[in-house]
C-alpha cells in the first residue's frame, strides 16, 4: 500500500483527495499538512467526506511537521496541492520531501471533473490579478444574453467541514445565514447581487451536479491562481502587469498562462508601457496562441465624507497582500489620488493575530489587510482599525466592512470593475459558447412547448 501526505491549504488540497484518493484501496492517506490560511490545521477531515476507507477521518497537523510525519508513518509520496507558490518555493517544499525519504508529486488536469454544461473557467497567475472581478464580468454577459449561470467558487472550507459539502447563495440572507469568513464574503457578494447562484463547499463532484441542474453555463471562480477543477471548454486567465515577469515564475500560474484560450492582461491603465511589453511578450512565448483581452479595472469611490486633506487608514483585500506578495491595494491608490494627507501606518496598533500577518510578510506596506478568517479574526481587524488614530478608513474590499464590525471612523469604500480596452472584448470571446447555449435553450423551449 502506498502511503501519502497531502500538503495543502484547505482547499485543493480536499478536491485532490475527493477525486484521486478517496476510493482508492491501494493508497493510504495518513495526513493533510496545512499552511498559508490561519487556523485551518489542528483540524480533522471528517468520516462523513474521507468516506468509507477513513472510518476515523484524516487528521490536518500544520506543514512544519511534515518530516516527523514522514518519518513516522513511513511515507511513501508527498503531493503538493495548494497555490500562489513560487517556483523556488515548490522546489524546497520538494527537497525537503525528498530528503526525509519520500517522492513528491503534483496532480494536474486529470483532476479535473467533467460537466454536462458548458464550462467557462476564469483563473489567473497570482492573486490580485483581477480575477474576481473578471468572473462578474463573464456571470454579467452571460445573464445579459438571457442564461442561467451558476457561478462555482474554488473552496475555502475554513469553518465546520461536515457542514460545507455543497454550500448554495443565492441571495445575501443565504450568505450571512451560513456565518463565512470575511474572505467568503469578499467572493460571494457581489455575483450573487449581480444576479448569479454561486456555489462553494468541499465535495466538487456533488456541488457542480446541483449547479448543473439549476444552470445553462457553469463559471468556475478560481481561488488564488490555481487551476480549474472542472474540465473547461474556455480558459481565461488574468495577468497583472504591476508584477511583471511574475506569470512565468509562480505555480500554478505559468500553468493556467500555457492552457489559456485567452488571456485579460488586466490594469494596463495602471501599469508602464515597459511593463506591459514585457508581460505580452511572456504570453507570446508561453502561449501564442491564446486571445489576448487588454483591460483595465478602474477604482471608483463610494460617497461619504472627504478624503483630501485627511489622515486616511487604507484597509485592502487580505490575500492579495499576504500570499499574492501586493505591498499596497486599491485603497492606497485611491487614497493617493484623492489627495490624501498622509496614509496612516497601522502596524503599532496591530493586534494579535493581525501583527502576526506583518510578521509573516514583512512586505506589507503601512496598510491593513483586512484578514478575517473567523470570528476572533475579525474582532481583532476592528480593535486595529479602532486603536489607529485617522480621520477615515479607506477600504478596498468588495464587501461593505461596516456591515461586520463596528467601526469608530467614518468608512469609504473602492469599488473596481472590469472594463475591457479595444478589440477583442469577452463579448466577443465569450460568444460562440454564449450564442450556442442560448440558442440550445431556445430548441428545449420549442420542443417542450
Amino acid at each position: 500500500m502506498t502511503t501519502v501526505v497531502i500538503m495543502g491549504a484547505g482547499g485543493r488540497d480536499f478536491h485532490d483527495f475527493n477525486v484521486r484518493y478517496r476510493t482508492d484501496p491501494a493508497t493510504r492517506v495518513v495526513a493533510f499538512t496545512a499552511a498559508q490560511i490561519p487556523g485551518i490545521d489542528h483540524r480533522r477531515y471528517p468520516a462523513g467526506l474521507a468516506g468509507p476507507l477513513y472510518p476515523e477521518g484524516i487528521p490536518i497537523v500544520p506543514e512544519a511537521d511534515l518530516t516527523e510525519l514522514i518519518a513516522e508513518h513511513g511515507v511513501d509520496e508527498v503531493v503538493l496541492a495548494y497555490s500562489d507558490l513560487s517556483h523556488d518555493e515548490v522546489m524546497h517544499k520538494a527537497s525537503t520531501a525528498l530528503a526525509a525519504g519520500a517522492d513528491f508529486r503534483l496532480l494536474g488536469p486529470a483532476t479535473m471533473i467533467e460537466s454536462s454544461k458548458p464550462v467557462i473557467a476564469v483563473c489567473a497567475v497570482r492573486t490580485g490579478a483581477g480575477k474576481s472581478q473578471t468572473s462578474r464580468r463573464v456571470g454579467r454577459i452571460l445573464l445579459d444574453a438571457g442564461l442561467r449561470v451558476s457561478l462555482v467558487r474554488h473552496p475555502m472550507p475554513y469553518g465546520a467541514l461536515e457542514t460545507m459539502r455543497v454550500q448554495r447563495f443565492a441571495t445575501r440572507a443565504d450568505i450571512d445565514a451560513a456565518h463565512p469568513t470575511l474572505e467568503e464574503r469578499e467572493e460571494y457578494e457581489a455575483p450573487v447581487e449581480a444576479g448569479m447562484t454561486v456555489f462553494a463547499g468541499v465535495d466538487y463532484e456533488a456541488i457542480l451536479e446541483q449547479a448543473e441542474s439549476e444552470a445553462d453555463v457553469i463559471v468556475w471562480d478560481g481561488g488564488n491562481n490555481d487551476f480549474s477543477f472542472f474540465r473547461p471548454d474556455l480558459t481565461i486567465v488574468v495577468l497583472d502587469p504591476l508584477r511583471v515577469g511574475h506569470e512565468l515564475h509562480y505555480h500554478p500560474g505559468e500553468t493556467n498562462l500555457r492552457m489559456a484560450d485567452v488571456v485579460v492582461v488586466n490594469k494596463v491603465d495602471s501599469a508602464g508601457a515597459e511593463a506591459l511589453e514585457r508581460v505580452l511578450a511572456d504570453v507570446a512565448f508561453a502561449n501564442p496562441t491564446a486571445t489576448v483581452v487588454r483591460a483595465a479595472s478602474p477604482l471608483t469611490l463610494d460617497e461619504g465624507p472627504p478624503i483630501a486633506g485627511l489622515c486616511v487608514l487604507c484597509v485592502e483585500d487580505g490575500p492579495t497582500l499576504t500570499h499574492g506578495g501586493m505591498p499596497f491595494g486599491a485603497a492606497a491608490i485611491v487614497a493617493e489620488r484623492e489627495g490624501a494627507r498622509i496614509r496612516v501606518d497601522p502596524r503599532p496598533s496591530a493586534v494579535g493575530s493581525i501583527a502576526e500577518v506583518y510578521d509573516s510578510y514583512p512586505h506589507i506596506g503601512p496598510v491593513l489587510p483586512a484578514m478575517g478568517y473567523g470570528d476572533e479574526q475579525l474582532a481583532e481587524l476592528e480593535a486595529t482599525i479602532n486603536a489607529t488614530e485617522c480621520d477615515v478608513v479607506v477600504t478596498g474590499t468588495p464587501i461593505d466592512l461596516g456591515r461586520l464590525i463596528d467601526c469608530r471612523h467614518p468608512i469609504r469604500h473602492v469599488r473596481y470593475e472590469l472594463e475591457e480596452i479595444g478589440r477583442p472584448t469577452l463579448e466577443d470571446v465569450l460568444e460562440p459558447i454564449a450564442g450556442l447555449t442560448a440558442l440550445e435553450r431556445d430548441c428545449l423551449v420549442e420542443a417542450g412547448s
